[in-house]
């Protein structure tokens, strides 16, 4: 009786350090290679322009008061964004250091793109309550589309051939 009760402790002594060495094992691995979603920058609605448009700034680069038109100047007008039917994108913009900054709201979510004469940079990319979103870059074109089922919305920018140019469709 005494041997097996030291033959049965000696056991889970042995399988509970097993246990213990795998799961650190795991942890260590994990914890260097596996990381948390990168979270979309905040967006602060800062008023309105003369257009109706909401004026979107980032947090980290808002533009000097001495660079602000003076009251009473208009607000040039964002470019124009082709529509699908059923998904209304409405872009709106600002001024930053070295682009504007347009914002694109979709049923899936919102994209935002700081839009330079030759190049455009993805500021962040948001999806809506219950949808997920992807994000593929290249050196010419950054496209994020939102899902849901079988539904897909994409915003994509490209700027390939002329200055950056974006596109909302749903398929």
């Amino acid at each position: 009786m005494r041997r097996g009760l030291v033959h049965v402790l000696a056991w889970l002594l042995a399988t509970g350090a097993a246990v213990t060495l795998s799961w650190w094992g795991v942890h260590t691995v994990m914890a260097a290679t596996a990381y948390d979603p990168p979270r979309a920058l905040p967006i602060t609605d800062t008023g309105a322009s003369a257009q109706g448009t909401q004026a979107l700034g980032s947090p980290t680069r808002r533009p000097s008061p001495s660079k602000r038109p003076p009251a009473g100047s208009a607000a040039p007008a964002p470019a124009h964004t082709p529509r699908t039917p059923g998904h209304s994108p409405s872009p709106s913009a600002s001024p930053s250091a070295s682009g504007q900054v347009k914002s694109y709201d979709t049923d899936g979510g919102r994209a935002v793109f700081e839009l330079d004469a030759s190049s455009a940079t993805l500021v962040s990319a948001t999806p809506g309550a219950g949808w997920s979103m992807q994000v593929w870059k290249t050196a010419t074109w950054i496209r994020v589309e939102f899902s849901r089922g079988t539904g897909r919305v994409s915003v994509i920018c490209t700027w390939h051939d002329g200055p950056p140019h974006v596109e909302v469709g749903a398929y």
